[in-house]
């Protein structure tokens, strides 16, 4: 379920902060395309099966790793002992 989860403005954001782009834009960490505006990339990323790239799939691979780990960090903060 968490697959299909759209992608978002945050988790674009999120991803591209692990490869600042030098110039102005924001950088397509699947295809390494960069676009002047945010919502261009998002558009991008909603529609790159139309121009032959995967970058919805990476995009939503990624996000649902990192709801993964953050339900297996909030069950070790659970399971840890308080003092």
């Amino acid at each position: 379920a968490s697959s299909r989860a759209s992608i978002t403005i945050r988790d674009i954001l999120a991803a591209s902060q692990w490869h600042p782009v030098p110039q102005c834009g924001y950088k397509c960490m699947s295809c390494c395309r960069v676009f002047p505006v945010l919502w261009s990339l998002k558009i991008h990323i909603q529609h790159s099966s139309q121009e032959g790239y995967s970058c919805k799939v990476y995009y939503r691979r990624l996000k649902a790793l990192w709801e993964k780990e953050h339900k297996e960090h909030k069950e070790q903060e659970a399971a840890a002992p308080r003092a």
